[in-house]
């Protein structure tokens, strides 16, 4: 629960420290005094979007730090989650800064905001008057009967599975468009493979035929070319290998006179012998190649095939067509391979899907008898609170789909009257009676969860009286079960029966004014109350019937207060 606040240099507010009590305490102070700044403060270590313009005028930065006794919640598993330290001292802290950036600590360890704010709402409730509006949301009506249920494991088994539902659901609709797609482009794909299989392609192909055109288009030209070096090496008139073979054998025939001599004439007979190969190979080569008119006209037409082939897929080689022909093939496999993926998807989605009908089921089995015990508990609390022939009625109805929180609709119908027609909560009560609603549902939330502290903005709204003694009993009631109720009051009536009473005050200079918040002792408590009962004025009367109001508290309260 919340032991004590530290605001600096936020809105009115220069310094403030405060140590809060445990039970049911109140803060009562002027309109305008500065309890919407202590609000709005808390709110910052819960999350909410800081301001700048929330900083005071002239600060570099506002700080704003609580501390809170988590000894007895079991929140050990919130700070081994998010590897935070644990005490049972916990520290929440937020720093906002006249740039615009803000800073956030749990236990002096920096947090996101969404850590701080999962924590805080764990620590600390706060109802203001606009949370009255909830009530015409079905969201939180359905939540206020799953919390009375316990229904916190059954729905994240229900969202765990409904979300894998809803994940599989996506994933097959994207898959039947896609095969939808595939098939329309099957026939087309297929045709193209088709003529790249008949291709019959083969690596390097294209290379060698256009070589082997090169050749055939120019084969006289080439077979000249060959005989007149063949005749060049060997014919008889001026030929040079019978001129070279004469040379050698003159010099061999006189190197036993000259020793140089004799290497020249291995090195002409050399010469010869290579010419002379030479001479074979051009004489081979001219044998192989001839002009043939059949071949030429093949090897082109078959180069034509392959140019038309790849000017239509748009590439330069045919091992790009090659490449082009797998992916074709891998695409009408994977065609064939969608209609396999998309029956097993399905028959995963109809099996979530009775899973999720399973869990629905569940959930309403479990809130059934949870929203006619609420009916019976709201009915009897709300005629307490001055409501005696209240009839209120938790209406569950049935969506034709479940939904994120499964299959129920809840609405809350009342009637003020006793013969008055059951409609829609908000639809015909009054603020004053959605204000004692408003604190039932809270009191029922209160026994059925471990919520450290509740702070209650002005509830007591459009209520005064007996009314408003009773509302004291149920927030004083709460606050006795080993859990924290602050209630910001305009009510005598409320504020007499704090275990603790704070007042909310301003003091101006000079030059600017300051927000303050002090526990008041006994003598300042009953002028405190005597001033909401008459006013700026203090009378006797109002002295004694606040004195009197303070006796109406419980025997442990009066001891706590002096």
């Amino acid at each position: 629960m919340l032991q004590s606040l530290f605001i600096q240099n936020y809105a009115l507010i220069e310094k403030l420290d405060i140590r809060f009590m445990s039970g049911f305490s109140v803060i009562t102070g002027e309109t305008g005094a500065g309890k919407s700044i202590i609000l709005g403060a808390i709110g910052l270590l819960l999350g909410q979007r800081a301001d700048v313009k929330s900083l005071r005028t002239g600060a570099s930065k506002c700080i704003i730090e609580a501390r809170f006794d988590v000894s007895a919640y079991g929140m050990q598993p919130f700070f081994a989650y998010h590897e935070l330290e644990y005490e049972p001292e916990c520290i929440l802290r937020r720093e906002v800064y006249a740039s615009g950036k803000s800073r956030a600590f749990i236990n002096d360890t920096p947090a996101s905001l969404s850590q701080m704010k999962e924590l805080g709402e764990q620590l600390i409730d706060v109802h203001s008057q606009h949370q009255n509006l909830l009530l015409n949301q079905e969201g939180f009506q359905l939540n206020f009967i799953d919390i009375l249920a316990h229904n916190d494991h059954l729905l994240s088994q229900y969202r765990e599975c409904y979300q894998a539902w809803k994940q599989h659901t996506r994933r097959l609709q994207e898959l039947i468009e896609q095969a939808a797609q595939s098939k329309a482009d099957e026939e087309f794909v297929r045709f193209q493979l088709q003529q790249l299989d008949e291709a019959a392609l083969q690596a390097d192909e294209q290379e060698e035929l256009e070589q082997e055109a090169e050749t055939l288009s120019h084969a006289e030209e080439i077979k000249g070319a060959l005989y007149k070096a063949e005749q060049l090496l060997l014919g008889d008139e001026g030929g040079l290998l019978p001129a070279l073979k004469e040379g050698y054998t003159s010099l061999r025939s006189v190197s036993r006179y000259h020793a140089s001599l004799q290497e020249l004439a291995q090195r002409a007979e050399s010469s010869y012998i290579e010419l002379k190969d030479i001479a074979q190979e051009l004489a081979l080569q001219n044998e192989k190649i001839g002009f043939n008119p059949v071949r030429l006209d093949e090897v082109n037409t078959r180069l034509n095939l392959l140019y038309t082939l790849q000017q239509k897929h748009r590439v330069s080689t045919v091992g790009e067509l090659m490449v082009l022909a797998d992916e074709f093939r891998n695409r009408l496999t994977g065609i064939t391979s969608l209609d396999e993926e998309i029956a097993m998807l399905t028959e995963s989605c109809e099996t979530l899907r009775q899973e999720v009908i399973r869990f629905a089921g569940e959930l309403t089995e479990s809130r059934r008898p949870v929203a006619a015990a609420a009916e019976q508990e709201m009915a009897s609390r709300l005629a307490l609170l001055g409501m005696p022939n209240v009839r209120f009625r938790v209406e569950l109805g049935q969506r034709k789909e479940v939904g994120p929180s499964g299959q129920d609709t809840v609405t809350f119908l009342f009637s003020a009257n006793k013969n008055g027609q059951l409609q829609n909560i908000t639809s015909v009560a009054s603020g004053g009676e959605i204000a004692r609603v408003m604190l039932s549902v809270k009191a029922m939330i209160a026994g059925a969860v471990q919520l450290p502290t509740i702070v209650f903005d002005e509830i007591d709204t459009g209520v005064s009286g007996e009314i408003a003694d009773r509302m004291a009993d149920i927030m004083h009631e709460m606050g006795a079960a080993n859990r924290q109720v602050i209630s910001i009051t305009h009510l005598p009536q409320i504020a007499a029966r704090g275990a603790a009473h704070y007042k909310v005050y301003k003091e101006d200079n000079e030059t600017e004014t300051n927000s303050h918040i002090r526990l008041l002792t006994a003598e300042e408590r009953v002028e405190e109350l005597a001033h909401m009962l008459s006013g700026a004025t203090l009378t006797e009367a109002a002295l004694n019937n606040a004195r009197a109001l303070l006796q109406l508290q419980p025997t442990k309260n009066k001891k706590k207060n002096g």
